[in-house]
């Protein structure tokens, strides 16, 4: 696949599972072996553990949008800026409800294999942004460098 159809396949995966919650069509788009880490998360998840994650934070926030801001990529590799806006309506994550409109910035690393298919999303969410957003105190520096 060329560069400009797998940031197609990036943008088509943001779509279907972040914004329409259609997860079974998105993991038709990831490898057998796909995994996800994040900052939001403090472990590797597997196919099935990305879907469940991403259904429980849409439980809790169903109006969220995500724009992805910019997409570049080179080789089998894709990132993206993308920014995430809703407010949460139950509380999820351990994350209280807010009727704040809140908006959370991320950065994501895509890598693909000879077959097109998503191998690996490693995303970084600004969490202590977000934390401010609902009210939160920071975490400690110590607290923050942990994983």
């Amino acid at each position: 696949m060329s560069v400009d159809d797998l940031k197609r396949r990036v943008r088509q995966h943001i779509d279907l599972t972040w914004n329409r919650g259609r997860l079974a069509l998105a993991e038709q788009l990831q490898s057998r072996d796909f995994l996800y880490k994040s900052s939001f998360v403090g472990h590797p998840l597997d196919s099935r553990g990305y879907c469940e994650l991403i259904a429980r934070i849409r439980e809790g926030m169903p109006g969220l949008e995500v724009i992805v801001e910019e997409c570049i990529g080179e080789g089998r590799k894709v990132v993206t800026w993308s920014t995430l806006i809703g407010s949460i309506d139950r509380p999820t994550l351990g994350y209280p409800v807010s009727d704040r409109i809140i908006s959370i910035s991320a950065m994501a690393f895509w890598s693909f294999n000879s077959l097109g298919e998503i191998e690996e999303i490693c995303t970084m969410f600004d969490m202590e942004s977000f934390r401010a957003q609902l009210g939160l105190n920071s975490r400690p520096y110590a607290e923050k460098a942990l994983p």
